[in-house]
């Protein structure tokens, strides 16, 4: 092939490349993250809710699926990840009509948002908020439900 054959290839796989990037969705983050407890306010429980920000491309395939995997392993990958992502832990007493938790300011480049919380089973999964448009947390009796209220 000649060097002209290639430039004009190269020119219309990037044209078409820079065109595709263009037409992708942009990505819908929460506008509002809200965690309400539905729990007898005479029962003496207190849940704690981890809303983490994953901004790493490799780190939002490999991040635990579990919340027994995020719990056990979340001291270590603290330690190991760094600003690959953050977390907002809150503390939701009984009873606690709902709280809209402080959001990390580069909320907006996150690439995955996920929810764990202690009251639900060991093997639940995560809770993916990632394109929600409004996510409400919200703990009851049965466990935890995510849901978008948009």
């Amino acid at each position: 092939m000649n060097a002209t054959l290639l430039q004009a290839i190269f020119t219309r796989v990037l044209c078409i490349s820079l065109f595709a990037i263009w037409l992708a969705p942009v990505m819908a983050l929460p506008a509002t993250i809200r965690i309400a407890s539905r729990m007898d306010p005479n029962a003496i429980t207190i849940t704690e809710v981890d809303i983490v920000f994953i901004y790493d491309a490799e780190l939002a395939v490999s991040f635990p699926a579990t919340k027994k995997d995020w719990y056990a392993g979340k001291f270590m990958l603290t330690g190991n990840a760094g600003a690959k992502f953050d977390i907002v832990n809150t503390f939701a007493p009984q009873g606690f009509d709902s709280v809209a938790p402080p959001l990390p300011e580069r909320m907006n480049e996150a690439l995955k948002i996920v929810v764990f919380a202690q009251h639900d089973a060991s093997e639940t999964p995560a809770f993916d908020i990632t394109n929600f448009s409004a996510a409400l947390i919200e703990i009851d009796s049965l466990g935890i439900r995510v849901t978008d209220t948009e």
